[in-house]
Parts: structure tokens; sequence; C-alpha cells
């Protein structure tokens, strides 16, 4: 018998925990838990779930909570789109991860799992994001690799949540300004406080280039905890800033003339404990393998774009000179290419070697974003591709003929472009499967017709509250 940790006099409360493993016992009677959020993350990269009390965990966490399948048919507008087999009938589950449970420290009495979806019979269901990243993770290791990576997301807070009338910085302070810092310091230690507290690895924080944005990454890991740990730290940056009165957006562009936040991903590939990608007698220090792995990544780039800046607001930030990588090349510490080779750091060269992928922001769901790179590279060492030279110059000042003969292009330059480059990609129409493949593009077929429909301000007012 499990002693009672909540101080209840209820004396079922210790036999319905009995079974949950000590760390889920451990936080939950630390902070009183009394709602555990089971929580996924739809196609359009918004974080949806249920909760259970905690009476009935230790039996939801075998069975699962039902939820209907057309919520994962639903545009950005919440609306169902028409796609056979996702309606009003039909069911799965949603199973958590136990070693994903943490306590909210916004919300107080509340934690939360990260779920799988599958279906009736326990099976993995085919619209699952979480789990087409764990078939390229498995992918990966059926070639004898292990892949890291850690997403660099930017945000933007505001006083209070933006309206229709407008919207109020929390500072207009400069790029990386120590007068930031200070503005900002109460919300970012509290921030800070809070991911550590929950087992998210915070490494550097600073102010960055846009007034009132801010960006704040976590220590790269395993591909899986890499994307939990992206859904956590958003989450709780959110939370936090709700809870002090504040807004933080991470949408790409939320109000107009504002400068794009991004969600750039770092991607390297292990093999024994040995990072794959690095040489240390190339010139960028960069293994031929992970040339062949950039190599994958620009090859597919032009329908990747439609998985990783998946809405109609992206386009507003992946232009040339947004520092965004419009530009399908590759290069060391190039900013305006799509692939950046970041400097190794002094004394951790080989653990540091690493791809940037940059054409990425949060209105992806990170599951799929980072699955699809994976893929996309996979794709180029598998078949050798090579990515041509490296663009060492900013590919601005450069006409269209020099960019032509050094083979550049940009990518699509619009969400509906990028959607038709992934309907006629065989590639990812193989990846993706069959269902999944045309499911999202319906739904974000949808999304571009809606919009349309509106003026400027309802789109920026609709990413920046809803991301």
């Amino acid at each position: 018998m499990i002693a009672q940790p909540f101080g209840v006099d209820d004396p079922m409360a210790a036999d319905c925990l009995a079974g949950l493993p000590s760390h889920i016992l451990d936080k939950m009677a630390a902070s009183d838990i009394q709602l555990i959020r089971f929580i996924w993350v739809d196609h359009n990269g918004i974080s949806r779930g249920k909760a259970v009390s905690r009476r009935y965990l230790s039996e939801r966490i075998v069975s699962g909570i039902g939820l209907a399948k057309c919520r994962q048919a639903a545009n950005a507008f919440d609306r169902i789109v028409p796609f056979e087999g996702y309606g009003a009938v039909g069911e799965v589950r949603m199973i958590p991860d136990p070693d994903t449970f943490i306590t909210l420290p916004h919300a107080p009495g509340s934690a939360a799992m990260l779920c799988d979806l599958v279906d009736l019979g326990g099976q993995a269901w085919e619209a699952c994001p979480r789990q087409f990243l764990k078939d390229a993770i498995s992918a990966a290791r059926e070639m004898g690799f292990d892949p890291v990576a850690a997403f660099e997301p930017e945000f933007t807070l505001f006083r209070s949540q933006p309206t229709a009338n407008g919207a109020e910085l929390f500072d207009d302070s400069l790029c990386f300004d120590n007068v930031g810092f200070d503005i900002a310091n109460d919300f970012t230690i509290g921030l800070t406080r809070a991911l550590i507290q929950q087992g998210v690895d915070v490494e550097i924080y600073h102010p960055e280039f846009g007034a009132g944005q801010h960006e704040l990454t976590c220590r790269h890991a395993d591909a899986l905890k890499a994307a939990d740990t992206y859904v956590w730290q958003r989450a709780i940056t959110r939370g936090m800033a709700m809870r002090d009165g504040h807004w933080a957006s991470f949408a790409p562009i939320p109000q107009k003339g504002f400068r794009g936040n991004g969600n750039h991903v770092h991607l390297s590939l292990w093999r024994d404990g040995v990072n794959a990608f690095h040489d240390p007698h190339d010139q960028y220090g960069l293994s031929q393998l992970g040339y062949h792995f950039i190599g994958g990544l620009l090859a597919h780039a032009p329908a990747l774009t439609a998985l990783t800046c998946p809405s109609v607001n992206s386009y507003r930030r992946l232009q040339p000179g947004m520092w965004s990588g419009a530009f399908a090349s590759y290069g060391p510490d190039n900013r305006e290419a799509a692939v950046r080779i970041p400097s190794a750091l002094r004394g951790r060269a080989a653990a540091s070697t690493n791809i940037e992928f940059k054409p990425c922001d949060s209105t992806a769901n990170p599951y799929i974003a980072l699955g699809a790179l994976l893929f996309a590279g996979l794709d180029g060492i598998r078949n050798g591709m090579d990515p041509g030279a490296a663009l060492t110059q900013d590919p601005n000042r450069l006409t269209g003929a020099e960019l032509r003969m050094q083979g550049i292009h940009t990518l699509p330059s619009k969400f509906e472009e990028a959607l038709e480059m992934l309907d006629h990609s065989a590639f990812f129409r193989s990846v993706l499967g069959p269902l999944r493949h045309l499911l999202y593009l319906s739904i974000k077929k949808s999304d571009v017709r809606e919009f349309r429909s509106l003026d400027e301000s309802k789109e920026f007012l609709h990413y920046s509250t809803r991301y």
C-alpha cells in the first residue's frame, strides 16, 4: 500500500495511485496535483489535450483517453475539413508517455504528459505526429545512427494579449541589449527557473533582433526528447507570461512590420557515441556524411518547407533579407542560406559539430518537422547527394545570373507554392504515408482558402494569439 501523498482522508486515494512510476508519484505529492493533462500536437502545431483526475490516472495511463479522429482533420480555424473517414464517426486513443510527465508551474494543481495516438487495437495510428518522428528515428537507427537535435525558438513578448486594436510590446530594446535583459529580467528568470524545475535543460537566453523579441534555447538531446522539450518550452513560456498578465507569441510574424520569429533546428547524427558529422580535416569541420545529409535537405527543400513553414503567416517571414534561410543553399555561418554550418565551439569541436536548418517556425508540428528533416537528410546519405559548393557570400548581393550559375534558387515565397511542391513530391508521399500526405494537404489548402477571405490585420491577430 502506498502512503497517501496528498494529505486527504479518502482511503481509496493510495490504491488509486498504485502502479504509477515513482517519479510521477513524487511530483504529484510535491505539488498536490488534481488534474493531469494528456497532450498531443495537432497538424497545425497547436498543443491540445484532455485531462484526467488523479483518482483515475493509474487506469487511464494504460487505457488512454478517447479522441475523435476528426480532431486531426481540423484546420487553423478549428473547422474539420472534408476528408473521408474523418467526420462524426471514428475514434482513437491518447496514450501518455510517463517519461514526459511534468507539473505545470503556471497552473497550480495541474500536470501533463505528452501522448501518442493509437487506434482502438493499440497500434500506432497513421495520423499520429509523434509516431512519425519515431519512425524517422527508427530509419536513422537502421542505418546505424542516433539523431540528436535542438530547437531554437524565438518569441515576441507583449504586455498583454494582442487585440484588434493593437498590441503593446514588453520592451523596445536592441538586439542583445543589456537593457533588454534588465527590462525582461523578472519574467525570464522566473521562466528559466520554471523550466529547469521541470527538467528542461535551458542553455542560452538573450533579447533578439526585433523589438519585444526574445530567444531561449535548450540543450541538444536525442531527437524525440528534443521535440518533447520544445513542446514543454513553448507551453510553459506562454503559460508563465499569461500568469503574469503578459502574452508570449511564437508566431512567425505576430504584427505587421515585425521581425520574424523562427524556430531553427540543429541536427547531428551519432554512431557509437561519436559525432558522425565531424571531420577535423575538413575546412568547415564537416564529414562527407554530413555533406550528403545537407544534399538531401536541399534536394527536398521546396517541398520540405510546406512541413517546416506550414502556415500563411510563415511566408511573411521566409523572404530574402530576413535571415530566415530563404535561399536553397548552404554555407559556413551563412544566415541567409537554408542550411548553416555553425562554427564549432573551441574545446568542443567534435561534440558541437552540427548543421542548422533555418526555414522552420513555430507554426510547425515539431514531430512532423523534425521527422521530415531526418527523412530528407537520410535520403541524401543513402543516395550520396552532393550539395554543391558552399555559399560563402550574402546571396542578396548576387545577381540572378550569379545565383543561377551556382545552382542557387529561393524557396517558395507563398504557402500555396510550397504545398504544390509537397503535393507533387513522391518522396514525401512515401515517407508521410498516403493518409497523412493527403490529410495534411487537405488541412493546409483549407487554411490558404480561408485566409484569402481575411484582411491582413485579422491574419496577424489570428497567428499572434493562436501561437
